[in-house]
């Protein structure tokens, strides 16, 4: 069944409905659904819908967050125009005035939707690190080094790292991904594709890091995925958004604590600091929650793109 949630986001603006699923929008049948995203199947493109759902310490949470998907879809469509001329990737557009008979309403799809190519998924998550935190700070205060990396000795939580480095994880579609050394991705995917994607993912990272300093954003770490069409590598899913990324504010930087990333921050501080067991799906978000959260989605977007 489809479900849908409106919120006021914010006092006095205007009500913003939140879309939990799509499926009553699109007349194809739903391929594949993932926390966030919707597959559709097309033939020879899927149609890719990014919902408002939003999830944390792996349950889907209620309610669906306004705003959310759209800003996923529109800096994944920012970002894979920007990227093209290091890697192409699955977009063919975002236009839902070109799917014509596939959606049953167009409207509420508009700034959420993606046709993309097809591609074969390498089932490897490609890591990089520009900074040494969250699971890689626990990496490293436990043996020194990350992914089988060794990193100098005393390095600090969320310091810079002397050079960014590639830290890659085998997918599980059930749990979690599993974090892996690099002679272990090149055994599972062969020498020479392991290497083009370690290659292209420093490159990546990099460009985005430059991009985002320049707009007081620190880019700490990110994650991509990766597929092949007829043996062309490109990219997939999505790319610098931060549900795949760890963006912090420079104003907010700060050695030896937590820093308050510009993402679900505050669902995370939330249920964190409230008395749910972790063991069953949370109850519903308060209204501030929910408000705080779009808000951080939104000044994301903003601050990249214009």
């Amino acid at each position: 069944m489809t479900t849908t949630n409106e919120q006021a986001v914010g006092k006095g603006q205007a009500e913003v409905q939140a879309i939990a699923s799509a499926e009553a929008f699109v007349k194809v049948p739903l391929t594949y659904k993932g926390k966030v995203r919707e597959l559709y199947d097309l033939g020879e493109q899927y149609l890719i819908v990014v919902t408002d759902r939003i999830s944390a310490f792996d349950y889907v949470l209620d309610p669906a967050v306004p705003e959310k998907g759209n800003v996923l879809n529109q800096l994944s469509k920012f970002w894979f125009e920007k990227t093209r001329s290091i890697l192409p990737n699955h977009m063919i557009h975002c236009d839902v005035d070109k799917l014509g008979e596939v959606l049953a309403e167009a409207e509420p799809l508009k700034k959420r939707t993606m046709l993309t190519k097809k591609a074969q998924r390498i089932d490897i998550e490609c890591v990089v690190r520009g900074y040494i935190t969250g699971g890689g700070w626990r990496q490293y205060e436990k043996t020194q080094a990350v992914n089988g990396i060794a990193l100098p000795a005393g390095l600090r939580k969320n310091e810079r790292l002397p050079e960014p480095i590639f830290t890659p994880a085998a997918k599980n579609d059930v749990g979690h991904d599993e974090d892996i050394p690099f002679a272990t991705m090149q055994e599972m995917i062969g020498e020479e594709l392991a290497l083009k994607l370690r290659e292209k993912s420093l490159e990546l990272y990099e460009f985005a890091r430059l991009y985002c300093e320049e707009r007081g954003i620190i880019l700490a770490d990110c994650k991509f995925e990766f597929g092949l069409i007829d043996g062309e590598l490109i990219l997939i899913d999505e790319i610098f958004t931060p549900d795949c990324s760890r963006f912090w504010a420079k104003e907010n930087y700060a050695l030896d604590v937590e820093i308050d990333s510009m993402d679900k921050e505050p669902v995370r501080t939330y249920l964190a600091q409230s008395d749910w067991d972790k063991n069953s799906k949370p109850d519903p978000l308060p209204n501030h929650v929910v408000e705080e959260t779009t808000k951080r989605y939104v000044d994301i977007l903003n601050r990249l793109t214009h």
